[in-house]
């Protein structure tokens, strides 16, 4: 899966970048249909620690998936943006199961129909 980084007001190394591709390749243990991930890590203005921010969009066939997060590093951030996108693309595969399975009675049905 192709994933791209960048870094909003600072410079993001080598080890912040090869983490964050191993947390994003994982998720293709969960769906293998996802084409890409763009990754926005921003460094937020606060007073607060919890200032570092990613936002992770996950580009899947008809849908993006999306999830935000903020903390105290940028390796939690992407802890918990890539758990909520594991969540939602079990969320989007149910999902099509259903809408496939409707489908497939749907079928059914009209052939019933048609004897």
């Amino acid at each position: 899966m192709k994933v791209r980084v960048q870094s909003i007001r600072f410079t993001a190394g080598s080890r912040l970048l090869n983490f964050v591709q191993k947390k994003a390749d994982k998720l293709e243990q969960f769906y293998d249909r996802i084409i890409g991930a763009e990754v926005y890590m921003k460094l937020e203005n606060a007073e607060s620690e919890s200032n570092k921010i990613t936002e992770i969009k996950l580009i899947i066939p008809g849908n993006d998936l999306f999830a935000k997060e903020q903390c105290k590093s940028f390796e939690e951030a992407t802890d918990r943006a890539v758990e909520s996108l594991r969540r939602q693309i079990m969320r989007h595969k149910e999902k099509v199961r259903v809408q496939m399975s409707n489908h497939k009675l749907n079928m059914r049905l009209g052939e019933l129909r048609a004897i």
